[in-house]
Parts: structure tokens; C-alpha cells; sequence
């Protein structure tokens, strides 16, 4: 229990659904749908449309969605992967002939085509009740009438101020009179109220052919971009199986590559091989062994991770506990390795929510444009901003994730769900662009570990090896931090909160529902 003395916020606790999200109108949009009779899938969608309006620096209808649903409270982990392609026509010889060694986030270059609709529609299509044009309804309505701009909203976006001013319609919608809205002003995207419009009244033709998309591949080739009207008619999503480690008695399932999410489970494989519960949560000692499983972990993802037909090793090789085991052996509890080198890390942001519905159901939900406003590419004539996850991929042909014609980049978004005994007991995630798989396991360890309440391990202090420094937030203790130096870490002050994170723990033998929402953002959790 935490100490009342002391600013924070509890637990929230229900028996019947829960949703948590990173803003408190997608919240109560999504929490609306649920006393409707919706399904966990249909408030995920809604929730995630109003974010799309409400977080424009962080999602969009531009952008790409992954998921991870458990039906009816069983065991059975079904996952969607809904990110986009390259265009057909992508070329590495054409990019590294202009002088190219990598793609720039504000590349015209670095825009994939959107997944996202598409995703929600083949995931309602499965797990919806609700007409898709109820649950767009509130996203639509604040896209027109207008929404007050959130603390964390207006602070991103008055650090996106220069990205935004790059180009003539990012700089008329999102920096009106020349400069971004302040907390509590009002901001509207009539354009994009229009378009989601359509999308209700059409369904995913109506943002992929016609009209929409026309206007949309207007303006990519307009910029130099190679997307065509084929490329966007071409947009589809999979189910794919899910995949997953076991860590102290539990199963952590993953969406598989080209998602990140691999690297979350090569972390806890490494953290399993350590007594955790004999440390300190949060002590210098604790941190290290997260700092030095992730370093490891990172430079696994950082070579293999790609599509999955095009990984030189198999999953399985990775997650294997023997590989695990071996990796281990490099890391000493006094002293930071020296023999890694600089990691190519870095930060940006995301949104994430999660629901658990009256027949426990359960979806984990992520929906992302990648850097703070993508692209800073906005068609003017739709509202839709361009995501710019194609910044991921890499130019050199030796590389697994090298960019080819229609290939999907290495993804940083990515939901998490565990299970024990056959049902689902956690459905969270955690945002923060290459901070996700740290985050993810830290989650974990303090809660399976530690035993900790789960708002607490939200709330906990956050380190990140990045580059061959470690950012820390300022919650860390002077001693802590003293501590991390002694052990050879060169440690530097993050200048942004490390993530964020939402997350739903399912009580079965209570029968209740238990939720947490990282008070780095905006959001809230609400149950009944």
C-alpha cells in the first residue's frame, strides 16, 4: 500500500470491465461503449480513434496498430500484426545513389503505408459488437467540435514546434498563429472529422481507394514519395501466432517479428537466471542487472530482428534458454560490461491501451506514428498525418532489416499480455519507442519478483541505456545514482520521463479487476 502522506494516485479496483489509456477522453469513450454491451475489441477501437484526434503528436489514422487479444478469460493469446510496408517501388540502390546512408525521420522516405484502419477492421470484424460507426462517433465529434489540449499533449507538442514548422499544412493545423496550442486551448482537425467519416460510412475502402487515398498518394508524390494508389489498395493486416517465454511459473506472449517484442522475452530469459527477490526494487543493484540484460537483449534485436521470413536465426534459437544462459555468463553484478558497444537507441513515444470487458475478454492495444508527430507530413485535403516508421529500416543490403519493395520495418510498438494456468492475470503495455522491451520486463520482475502493488511499478523511478550513456529520470535517489556510477555507468539526466505504460491485472480468484496508469501521461483508468 502506498504512503497517503506522499502525492500519487491508487490502484483502480472493479469486478465488471476496465479500461486504461493515456488519455482520460479516450477513457471515457472507451468506458461508454462498455455499458453499451461493446466488446473489450470495440472500446480498444473507440479509444483508440480518439486518441488518434486527441494525441496527434503520438497516433494516428496515419500510423500502424498491433494487438493481443485472450477471449472469454481463456488461455488462448491470438495476435494481430497491423503495421505497414514499405512501398512497392522501395529501392536501398535508388536511397544510397542520393547519398543516403540512412533514412531520416522526416524523410518522405521513412513513410510506410498506414496499417492502422485496416487493423481495426479486421480485428472488429472478429471481436466487435458494436456498428463501426458508433464507435467512431466520439473521435469524429472532437475532430469537429474541437478538444482541450491535455498537459503532456501541449507540452510534446510545443517540443515539436520546429519538426511541425517544416512543412506548409503540418504548420497551418498544428501551429495556428504560429506557434503550438497551450494546455487547455482548443484544437480541431475538421478535415480529419470528414475522413473518419467516410471510413464509417465505407469501412477501410473508403480510406484505401477512392477519393481518400487518392488525395493521400497526391501528396506523398508530391513530396518525392513513391507510394501509388496500388500500394494502398494492397494494405492488409495478419493474425499470426503468438510468441512467448515462461518466467517464474507464468507465460509472456509477444506479437512475433518483425515486432520488437522478441527482445522483451530474451530480457526476462537473461533476468530469470538471477535471484531478483533477494534485491532491493529500485536499488543500484536491482537496476544494474536490468541495465546489463537489456544492453544484451538490444544488441540481439539491433542484428536480428526483422521481418521473420528474413531472420538469418530462428525465434526459437533466440528464446532459447540455453542461448540465454550463455548470454548470461557476460554480465557480473559490480561492474557494467565493457565489451558491448554503443547501442543505436533512442527515444520517442506512443500511445497504449488496454480493456477487460464483462466476459473477460481481454485486449491489449497499440496504436502509433512512431516519432512526435511522425513524418511532419500531413495530406491537407484528409487531416491524415503520415507515420514515418520507415525510419527503422536500415541501407545496408547485409542487414536482415534492410528496406526492400513491400517489406514491413523492424516495429517498435508492441502490447503484452500474461497468462498462468491457462488464463490471462496481465494485459499492459508500455510506451516509449526502443524503451518498450525494458520497460516491459521491469513491469514484470517488479510485480512477479517484488511482489509490488501495480500503480507502484509504474509509478517507480526509470533508468535506459542509450547509446553508452544511461538516461535517468530525476525520481532516481542520489544514492541510487551513486551507486550505478561505482558500478561504471556513465549516467545523464533524461530530459524527457522515460515512457509510459497502462496496464489491467486480472484477480480470478476474486473475481476482480485491478488497473494502473503511469502518471507520465495524461491517462486514467476507469472501471465499474
Amino acid at each position: 500500500m502506498r504512503d497517503f502522506h506522499f502525492p500519487g494516485r491508487s490502484a483502480v479496483h472493479a469486478m465488471e470491465a476496465m479500461v486504461a489509456t493515456s488519455h482520460p477522453l479516450a477513457t471515457e469513450a472507451a468506458i461508454q461503449v462498455l455499458r453499451e454491451g461493446g466488446s473489450a475489441m470495440d472500446a480498444a477501437i473507440a479509444g483508440s480513434a480518439v486518441m488518434a484526434v486527441v494525441e496527434p503528436q503520438m497516433t494516428g489514422i496515419g500510423g500502424d496498430c498491433f494487438a493481443l487479444v485472450t477471449p472469454n478469460g481463456g488461455g488462448d493469446v491470438i495476435a494481430f500484426n497491423g503495421s505497414g510496408r514499405a512501398p512497392a517501388a522501395a529501392s536501398v540502390d535508388r536511397l544510397r545513389e542520393q547519398g543516403f546512408t540512412d533514412i531520416p525521420v522526416d524523410s518522405i522516405h521513412a513513410v510506410t503505408l498506414p496499417g492502422a484502419i485496416d487493423g481495426w477492421f479486421r480485428l472488429h470484424g472478429r471481436f466487435g459488437r458494436l456498428d463501426m460507426a458508433r464507435l467512431l462517433q466520439p473521435a469524429i465529434g472532437y475532430a469537429r467540435n474541437g478538444y482541450p489540449v491535455h498537459a503532456r499533449v501541449a507540452r510534446d507538442w510545443r517540443k515539436a514546434r520546429t519538426h511541425l514548422a517544416k512543412r506548409d499544412a503540418a504548420r497551418a493545423l498544428f501551429l495556428p498563429d504560429g506557434e503550438s496550442p497551450a494546455e487547455g486551448m482548443i484544437h480541431r482537425q475538421e478535415r480529419l472529422a470528414e475522413t473518419l467519416e467516410i471510413i464509417a460510412a465505407k469501412g477501410p475502402r473508403g480510406f484505401y481507394e477512392g477519393p481518400v487515398a487518392e488525395a493521400m498518394v497526391r501528396t506523398l508524390q508530391a513530396q518525392g514519395g513513391i507510394h501509388t494508389a496500388t500500394d494502398f489498395a494492397g494494405v492488409a493486416g495478419d493474425f499470426v501466432t503468438p510468441i512467448s517465454t515462461d518466467y517464474r511459473g507464468r507465460t509472456v506472449h509477444q506479437v512475433p517479428p518483425n515486432n520488437q517484442g522478441l527482445t522483451a522475452l530474451m530480457m526476462l530469459n537473461l533476468m530469470e537466471g538471477f535471484d531478483l527477490s533477494a534485491l532491493t526494487p529500485g536499488s543500484a543493484e536491482a537496476l544494474h542487472l536490468e541495465i546489463e540484460t537489456a544492453r544484451l537483449a538490444y544488441a540481439m534485436r539491433d542484428r536480428h530482428i526483422t521481418e521473420l521470413g528474413d531472420m538469418k536465426v530462428t525465434v526459437e534459437q533466440i528464446l532459447s534458454k540455453s542461448w540465454a544462459d550463455e548470454l548470461r555468463t557476460r554480465i557480473t553484478p559490480d561492474r557494467a560490461m565493457t565489451d558491448i558497444g554503443p547501442l543505436g537507441l533512442r527515444t520517442s513515444d506512443t500511445v497504449y491501451m488496454t480493456v477487460v470487458d464483462r466476459d473477460m475478454n481481454a485486449v491489449s492495444f497499440i496504436n502509433s506514428i512512431f516519432d512526435s508527430f511522425g513524418s511532419g507530413i500531413l495530406c491537407p485535403e484528409t487531416g491524415v498525418l503520415f507515420q514515418n516508421r520507415g525510419h527503422s529500416f536500415s541501407l545496408d543490403p547485409d542487414h536482415p532489416n534492410v528496406l526492400a519493395p513491400g517489406k514491413r520495418p523492424m516495429h517498435t510498438i508492441m502490447p503484452g499480455m500474461v497468462t498462468e494456468q491457462g488464463k490471462p492475470v496481465l494485459s499492459f503495455g508500455v510506451m516509449g519507442g526502443d524503451y518498450q522491451p525494458l520497460g516491459q520486463a521491469r513491469v514484470i520482475s517488479n510485480l512477479f519478483d517484488h511482489g509490488r502493488d501495480l500503480q507502484g511499478v509504474l509509478d517507480a523511478p526509470r533508468v535506459f541505456p542509450l547509446g553508452d550513456v544511461v538516461e535517468v529520470e530525476r525520481s532516481v535517489p542520489a544514492e541510487v545514482l551513486r551507486g550505478l556510477a561505482g558500478k561504471g555507468h556513465s549516467l545523464r539526466l533524461a530530459e524527457d520521463p522515460l515512457g509510459g505504460a497502462q496496464a489491467i491485472r486480472i484477480d480470478h480468484a476474486r473475481g476482480t479487476l485491478i488497473g494502473a496508469s503511469d502518471p507520465r501521461k495524461d491517462g486514467c483508468v476507469a472501471g465499474y
